[in-house]
């Protein structure tokens, strides 16, 4: 195993001495601000142990910003990403102090959430997260929006005309896409099917509509089966994934709309189907990343995690500075798509 850079390594990739990199670390001399930032840098680029301190001595003057965020299913490997993502964008930002606190909500439940925001509300100036869009988190962002705390729905929209903008993907062309690319691979019209985690979530209720409505407009000859709800957990979509192929043994193929999808994963390799089936998931993750290499997936439609990270901190410190907006925005972002080939 690689032994931890030292204070001489960060030196050597900074191009200045120890004796300089002594100062930024402990403070006992000026040193110029060039210098520190390319010793930041540097150490952030090496993995150096003592970025965090390193970070607090050099922008310890700048304005600082408590940024809350609040993430589903903490077992997920997109979402673990997404706060991987979240706190390296917060480093980037050199002209301020973005300091962020993330946190998972385990239950999508409304009481589960709007008690994570509470206790977020009461040490952080905005926040956003991703929540399904009930008549209760609605009230707990306006209350918020009340109190001056922006709140801004990540992935899939809520709150509409209460919070201060959504930040993901355009989840009806997501959805058309997901549709797009199972008619087009189908050897024949047939059978398909879509799961969705709960018709709560705005993005998963778009991502499906807009998958019907390919179908009914482009491609009538298929048939696309009732909607099956996953909660998106694996255990549910392994578990419904056997079933519907029982029931419909001449299924061509399915998308999953949204979370969920190592369960579909692992029932398509418990019933040998794979290259079998036309399968779309979404977001790129170890999982989704290993089943399109062995073609049980066709596609896999990700978020760019990087710029959604990015992106939102920037929007969070613009509504700190400014106050809240006349009209909610939305900054929809590009998707990427991965196939077995691009893998």
């Amino acid at each position: 195993m690689a032994s931890r850079p030292t204070i001489a390594d960060l030196a050597r990739a900074a191009g200045v001495s120890v004796a300089t990199v002594d100062r930024v670390l402990n403070g006992r001399h000026p040193v110029r601000e060039e210098t520190a930032r390319r010793v930041y840098d540097a150490a952030k680029a090496i993995g150096y142990h003592a970025v965090g301190l390193l970070r607090q001595r050099i922008f310890e003057d700048l304005p600082q910003y408590r940024l809350g965020f609040l993430l589903q299913k903490p077992e997920q490997a997109f979402y673990q990403a997404v706060a991987k993502e979240i706190e390296n964008a917060a480093l980037s930002f050199t002209q301020v102090r973005a300091v962020p606190q993330v946190d998972f909500v385990a239950s999508s439940t409304p009481a589960a959430i709007t008690e994570k925001l509470k206790a977020m509300a009461a040490r952080n100036q905005a926040i956003a997260f991703v929540a399904p869009d009930y008549p209760a988190v609605a009230a707990a962002v306006e209350e918020l929006r009340e109190r001056g705390i922006a709140c801004f729905a990540l992935l899939s929209d809520f709150a509409s005309g209460v919070r201060e903008g959504y930040i993901g993907l355009n989840n009806h062309k997501v959805g058309r896409t997901a549709a797009w690319m199972i008619a087009k691979a189908a050897k024949r019209p047939g059978k398909v099917a879509a799961f969705i985690g709960s018709h709560r979530y705005n993005g998963h209720e778009l991502r499906e509509i807009a998958f019907r409505s390919y179908f009914r407009e482009k491609a009538p000859e298929f048939e696309v089966l009732e909607t099956l709800v996953n909660l998106e957990t694996a255990e549910i979509t392994h578990e419904a994934t056997l079933d519907l192929l029982q029931r419909h043994p001449d299924l061509l193929g399915f998308y999953v709309c949204g979370g969920g999808m190592e369960g579909a994963i692992s029932a398509i390799r418990e019933e040998k189907l794979e290259g079998k089936l036309l399968v779309v998931v979404n977001e790129l993750t170890p999982d989704s990343r290993a089943a399109l290499a062995d073609e049980v997936v066709i596609m896999a439609i990700a978020t760019p995690v990087q710029t959604l990270a990015r992106e939102t901190i920037n929007l969070m410190i613009g509504a700190i500075d400014r106050g809240h907006a006349g009209v909610p925005g939305q900054t929809i972002l590009p998707f990427d798509i991965h196939t077995p080939e691009s893998v």
